[in-house]
Formats: C-alpha cells, sequence, structure tokens
C-alpha cells in the first residue's frame, strides 16, 4: 500500500523564503528589530498549527491548481522552518538583549539560506540528509 507524501507548490516556498530575506534585510536597513516578529510567527504558526499566514495568503495568487506546480516535500519543509525559526527567534533576541554578534550571526544565517534556496539550493535539505544518513550509518552498524 503506497502513502501519499505531502507537498508544498514550490510558489509557495519561494514566497516564504523572500519573505523571510527580505524581513531580515529591512531589519537591518531600518533598524526595526521587531520586523523579524513577523516571519518568526508566521513561522511558528506553520509549525506547530500548520497554518503559515504567508504562504496562506501566497496561495490566493497560484494561477494554476496547487498540484500542477513543482512540489516540494512537506516534510522537508517543517525541517526547513523549525531551523529558520531558531534562527530568526536566536536573532531577535539578540536584538533585544543587545547583543549585536548574536542578532547579526543569526539573521545573516537564515537570510543567507534563504537566499541560497531561492537560487537552488537547499541548505536544510542538505543538513537533513546528513542526518538521516548518519542514523542510518548507526543503525546498520547497531544491528
Amino acid at each position: 500500500m503506497e502513502s501519499e507524501m505531502r507537498t508544498v507548490p514550490r510558489p509557495l516556498v519561494r514566497t516564504n523564503q523572500w519573505f523571510i530575506v527580505l524581513s531580515v534585510v529591512l531589519t537591518w536597513v531600518t533598524g526595526h528589530e521587531v520586523i523579524l516578529a513577523i516571519p518568526l510567527i508566521a513561522g511558528i504558526s506553520g509549525l506547530f498549527f500548520h497554518y503559515n499566514p504567508v504562504m496562506r495568503f501566497a496561495r490566493l495568487f497560484l494561477k494554476k491548481k496547487p498540484s500542477e506546480y513543482i512540489p516540494e516535500e512537506y516534510e522537508q519543509q517543517q525541517f526547513n522552518q523549525a531551523i529558520s525559526v531558531i534562527c530568526l527567534a536566536l536573532g531577535l533576541i539578540g536584538y533585544v538583549m543587545d547583543w549585536t554578534f548574536l542578532a547579526y550571526t543569526f539573521t545573516i544565517m537564515v537570510a543567507t539560506a534563504a537566499f541560497v534556496a531561492i537560487l537552488g539550493f537547499c541548505i536544510g535539505c542538505f543538513i537533513r540528509f546528513q542526518w538521516k544518513q548518519y542514523i542510518y550509518r548507526r543503525s546498520i552498524r547497531q544491528s
């Protein structure tokens, strides 16, 4: 029996990635760290309630049925979203606590990862793949 893999249309994923990049850049340019809270809250909502308002809004602009777009694996997107939520949260904490190094380190990481993903290489996918390989190799050694 085959189980159907849950997917997300690529344009929705790209919209979320651009939203993260632009929010971080806007934070750097304006100095208003509260801007980081917007993609952070959207990401947390996506992780815990499976409702990302950025993606939901972008869905209104799809010209084709969602199934007609290149699919992105839902579980992978959740993993990537978890990484971005952690980075955005640590970046926001850095700004609020006036820990500039922490703020810039994590906002640079999340913006770079999102932008590189837009360009075609998913850092989160690479990390998840390597982790799964590690778990698999460890299970082979133990058996």
